[in-house]
């Protein structure tokens, strides 16, 4: 009896042990890359991390606070057609309040914790961003901002977000709320459950068979263009002589142009065309002079 019941224990703390999570502690890991970029090699990561430097406008710190914050599928099953979620979805702070957060990742996949719209002067890329993968806790400190902002926290995990991953934070009375946080705000397009999948199927075969019995309208026939006469005769005689021009200035331009880079050989057929424009004033100048010169002048009596 008393060897059945030993047997009997040691399977219950087996089977207790054995459906408990093993959370992975990565904050001993971590690894400072330099501008609060903290990182290990088990997949857990901090960006943005800063629990000295006091932002513009902040005299000092307000108050000093500790959160922690699980993520998971099994938040999301209060929110229907979701399927990631926090167990928070709205924080509130005072300006200037240095605020450090636990993260707690229950799924045996990748999420994030990210803050945007910081300073970019003193937060890289303006985010604080939590980062681990599988079932572990990662911490890291940030120094809100002064002034009333609402900030947006979510995964930026492909369609984790959309999939109800977000939050808001605001920051002293924040300037508004942000839509679409769920049990928050209203969704900016609402989702029907209302519908069944018969009514789906009917809707769609009276869609189609609306389709198939509505008339064809006949083809419009395009009016006839009028023909357009080629002068395939001159433009092949032009085809023709700006061949025998470029034929025999080849052999001297590749002559000139060795050797020379392209912006060489631009520029000297710039300075070419320019010489040439001169040349051309110049000659129709002297036509000039040379037309009116003889209008001035006085024809011999006969």
């Amino acid at each position: 009896m008393v060897k059945l019941l030993s047997v009997s224990l040691l399977v219950m703390l087996f089977s207790a042990s054995a459906g408990a999570v093993d959370y992975l502690e990565h904050d001993g890991m971590l690894m400072n890359h330099g501008d609060g970029h903290l990182m290990d090699m088990a997949g857990g990561m901090v960006m943005g991390q800063n629990a000295d430097t006091l932002p513009g406008g902040c005299d000092s710190i307000s108050e000093t606070k500790e959160i922690t914050v699980h993520a998971g599928h099994q938040y999301a099953e209060k929110f229907p057609g979701r399927m990631f979620a926090f167990d928070t979805q709205e924080f509130n702070f005072k300006p200037c309040t240095k605020l450090t957060v636990h993260f707690v990742n229950e799924d045996k996949i990748r999420h994030q914790w990210m803050m945007h719209g910081l300073p970019k002067y003193l937060y890289p890329k303006g985010m604080f961003h939590l980062e681990i993968s599988g079932p572990a806790k990662i911490s890291g400190t940030l120094i809100l901002p002064p002034g009333d902002k609402t900030y947006l926290v979510h995964c930026d995990i492909a369609q984790h977000m959309e999939k109800g991953m977000k939050a808001q934070l605001k920051v002293g009375k924040g300037d508004g709320d942000l839509p679409s946080i769920p049990g928050v705000t209203a969704n900016v397009v609402v989702d029907d459950y209302k519908i069944n999948l018969p009514d789906l199927i009917t809707a769609a075969e009276a869609e189609a068979k609306a389709l198939v019995n509505q008339p064809i309208a006949a083809p419009v026939q395009p009016a006839p263009t009028p023909a357009i006469q080629q002068e395939d005769s001159v433009i092949s005689g032009t085809t023709v002589i700006g061949l025998a021009i470029g034929l025999l200035l080849a052999p001297y331009l590749a002559k000139k142009f060795k050797g020379m880079s392209v912006s060489e050989i631009i520029a000297y057929i710039f300075e070419l065309l320019r010489a040439g424009i001169d040349l051309a004033v110049k000659l129709l100048s002297r036509l000039v002079k040379l037309i009116a010169t003889s209008k001035n002048k006085i024809l011999p009596g006969s």
